[in-house]
């Protein structure tokens, strides 16, 4: 369809200038397959730069790659970081699965690891006022 490939082309468009809800649109693409050939590391990529630039959504499906070990090495640390990150950005639905994985991964971090993540997460914070 013609439509849906012009659809995609202004959506990478966007993306490429700096759009992070068309960087996190990207990366749910490639994390499912859908319109573009499924790819976890892509999907990685584009969720990093729309959480990078406070896109709670990004941070939310950032985290939950790296919990689950998708397109990135699993790293519990990170993955506290970004879904804390996500939780404090966000509000609704988008909230309460970041809180909700949030914990979880809490539960598979030694004190230390967990103690790293909120340091992380903090100086992310510090770094990119709202």
């Amino acid at each position: 369809c013609t439509a849906e490939a012009d659809a995609w082309v202004f959506l990478r468009g966007w993306a490429d200038h700096g759009e992070a809800s068309a960087q996190y649109n990207l990366g749910f693409a490639y994390a499912t397959g859908r319109g573009v050939p499924q790819d976890d590391a892509e999907a990685v990529r584009w969720y990093r730069l729309a959480g990078d630039q406070g896109n709670p959504s990004g941070q939310l499906n950032l985290g939950l790659m790296y919990a689950t070990g998708r397109g990135v090495p699993q790293d519990y640390v990170q993955a506290y970081m970004w879904l804390s990150l996500s939780a404090s950005r966000s509000s609704g639905e988008t909230r309460d699965s970041a809180v909700d994985n949030r914990d979880r991964v809490a539960s598979r971090l030694t004190p230390d690891q967990r103690a790293e993540a909120q340091r992380l997460a903090r100086e992310w914070d510090e770094a990119h006022p709202r």
